[in-house]
């Protein structure tokens, strides 16, 4: 199941425990991040290892708009994991609801 800008934003206010990664590139994200561990889209299948520790936690992918973290997540479900939450929207829809913010 997906998950909407604000339902993000409620998880990381109340310090709620997940592994949340930011798809997008270097540069995109030296420019605005949320916070996420950044593993662009590509470099996806080199960080299975450190990733396969957390195959059954709640993983919630983000990108630009939603279509980069959308194929991460059916890449991660492809190989195994099993709660997997693409950011709807990305970025673009976090910045229409909350300008700059961060949490």
């Amino acid at each position: 199941m997906d998950i909407t800008v604000q339902e993000l934003r409620q998880k990381l206010e109340s310090g709620e425990k997940f592994i949340f990664i930011d798809v997008r590139e270097p540069y995109e994200y030296e420019e605005f991040n949320l916070g996420a561990q950044l593993i662009p889209l590509g470099t996806i299948g080199q960080h299975i290892d450190d990733l396969s520790e957390h195959k059954d936690e709640e993983i919630v992918v983000h990108c630009r708009s939603g279509a980069r973290s959308n194929q991460a997540k059916m890449l991660l479900e492809s190989m195994g994991f099993s709660n997997v939450r693409n950011t709807l929207g990305g970025v673009l829809a976090w910045r229409e609801a909350y300008g700059d913010a961060k949490v």
